[in-house]
C-alpha cells in the first residue's frame, strides 16, 4: 500500500511538472541553484584541502624545519609581528652543523636553499627554474619520488659535483621525449650533468612542486645561491620513539646556544611542524566552508518557499480531487503522505539537476584549468538528503492542509 502512495505521489509530481511547466520549473529552480551552490562550494573546498595537504605529504609528520619567517603569529602574539621577523638572520649551513652536535633526539639534519635561474640545453631554455640546493640527508627527512635515474651519493654532496636531478617541466622543456639521465644542461651558467628525473606533481596551490626543480649538492650550488638568501630551512627528522613536542623543545634548546640568544631573550628563528601546517590548512578551510554554507543555505530557503508555495497550490487546485478521494475512503493519512511526497519527488528532482550541474562544472573545469577537482560521493549523498529535507519542510503545510479538507466542502468547491 505504501508502494502505491508512493508511486502515486511521484507520478502526481510529474503530472505538476508537465501540466504547470513554467511554474514548476520556476519553484525548482531555488532548490536547483541551492544544492548547487552548496555542493560546488564544498567541492571546490575539498579539492582545495586536498590540494593543500597534498602539497606537504612529502614532509613527515616526525620532521621539524627550522626556517626565519613562521607561518602565523608566534609566542602568543595576536598578530603576526612581521617587523620582528623581518630582522631575523636566516639560517645557515654553520648552524645545521653546530645544532646536529647538539641533539640527541634527531635522526637525520639537512639544510635546504633556494633560488632560480634560466635552465638551458643547445637551443632550449626555461626561465625562472627552480634551484634547489641541499645536503645528503635531505632525502632523509623529505620523501623524493624519481621515476629515472638516482639520488647523490654522500661523496658527491660532501665534495659538490656538478650532478642535478630535474623536475618534469624540465625535462619536457630542453629534452623533449629524450632521456637526460647523463646529459650536461646549464642552470644560471653553470654546467651540471643530469643523474635523475623527479616524478611529475603537477600544479597546486603552492606552485609546482618539483617540476620545475633543479636540484644539487649545496657544496656546488653555492655559487648560485645569494649570501643573503632568506629561502634556506634545517630540517629535523626525529628519531624512531621520539615525539614532535620532545624533538622540538631540544631543537628550540639547542639551536638558542647556536644563536647564542640570552635566557629570556627572544629567539630569532621559527620552528615548523606539520601539524601546525595542518592547523592553518584546517582554519583557512573553515572559513570557506561557512561561507559556502551561508550562500547555499540563503538559496535552499528561496527554493522551499517556492516548492512551498507551489505545493499550497496545487492543493487549491486539486481540492474537488481530494474531496472524491476522501468520499471513496481515502484516510488522512493517504492524503498526507501523498502531498509530502509529491514535495519531496520535486525536491530531490531539482536537486539532482543541481547535482548534475556541478558534475557538468567539476569537469568542464578539470578539462580547461590544470586543477583536481573532485567531487566525493559523499557530498552527491550529501546533497541528495538536503534536498529531501528541504522537501518536508516545504511540503509538510500544504500536506496537512490537503489532509484536513472535509469531503463535502471539498467537492463543492467543484
Amino acid at each position: 500500500m505504501i508502494l502505491n502512495i508512493l508511486r502515486e505521489s511521484f507520478l502526481f509530481a510529474l503530472q505538476a511538472l508537465s501540466t504547470n511547466r513554467l511554474r514548476t520549473v520556476l519553484s525548482l529552480l531555488g532548490v536547483t541553484i541551492g544544492i548547487f551552490s552548496i555542493i560546488f562550494v564544498l567541492s571546490v573546498v575539498d579539492s582545495m584541502e586536498a590540494e593543500m595537504k597534498s602539497s606537504f605529504d612529502t614532509i613527515g609528520s616526525d620532521v621539524l624545519f627550522i626556517q626565519k619567517w613562521p607561518f602565523g603569529p608566534e609566542d602568543g602574539a595576536e598578530d603576526y609581528e612581521w617587523w620582528k621577523y623581518m630582522r631575523r638572520r636566516p639560517p645557515a649551513l654553520r648552524d645545521m652543523t653546530n645544532l646536529q652536535e647538539r641533539l640527541s633526539y634527531a635522526d637525520a639534519l639537512a639544510f635546504e636553499a633556494g633560488s632560480s635561474g634560466t635552465a638551458a640545453f643547445q637551443n632550449n631554455t626555461l626561465a625562472d627554474a627552480g634551484i634547489v640546493a641541499v645536503t645528503h640527508d635531505y632525502r632523509s627527512t623529505i620523501a623524493l619520488d624519481i621515476v629515472e635515474g638516482r639520488y647523490f651519493t654522500p661523496a658527491e654532496c660532501e665534495t659538490g659535483k656538478n650532478f642535478a636531478i630535474i623536475g618534469q617541466v624540465v625535462k619536457q622543456q630542453l629534452f623533449g621525449m629524450d632521456s637526460p639521465l647523463g646529459k650536461e644542461m646549464k642552470i644560471a651558467g653553470l654546467k651540471v650533468v643530469v643523474i635523475g628525473v623527479f616524478a611529475k606533481e603537477g600544479t597546486s596551490l603552492f606552485g609546482d612542486g618539483f617540476d620545475r626543480a633543479v636540484m644539487m649538492p649545496f657544496q656546488f650550488a653555492t655559487r648560485l645561491i645569494p649570501p643573503q638568501s632568506e629561502d634556506t630551512k634545517i630540517l629535523i627528522k626525529a628519531k624512531q620513539g621520539i615525539t614532535n613536542n620532545q624533538l622540538r623543545d631540544e631543537v628550540i634548546g639547542a639551536f638558542r646556544e647556536v644563536r647564542r640568544i640570552k635566557p629570556g631573550g627572544d629567539k630569532d628563528f621559527s620552528v615548523i611542524e606539520s601539524s601546525m601546517i595542518n592547523e592553518i590548512v584546517d582554519s583557512i578551510i573553515s572559513v570557506f566552508n561557512i561561507v559556502g554554507m551561508v550562500i547555499g543555505i540563503f538559496a535552499i530557503l528561496v527554493g522551499a518557499f517556492s516548492i512551498a508555495n507551489i505545493m499550497f497550490v496545487s492543493v487549491t487546485e486539486r481540492t474537488p480531487l481530494i474531496g472524491i478521494q476522501k468520499s471513496l475512503g481515502a484516510k488522512n493519512y493517504f492524503i498526507l503522505i501523498q502531498y509530502l511526497f509529491e514535495s519531496i519527488s520535486l525536491c530531490v528532482i531539482g536537486g539532482a539537476v543541481g547535482l548534475l550541474m556541478v558534475w557538468l562544472v567539476v569537469m568542464g573545469l578539470s578539462s580547461v584549468i590544470d586543477f583536481n577537482f573532485i567531487l566525493p560521493v559523499s557530498r552527491i549523498a550529501g546533497g541528495l538528503i538536503i534536498s529531501v529535507t528541504v522537501g518536508v519542510v516545504a511540503g509538510v503545510v500544504p500536506a496537512i492542509k490537503a489532509s484536513r479538507l472535509n469531503p463535502v466542502e471539498a467537492m463543492r468547491s467543484v
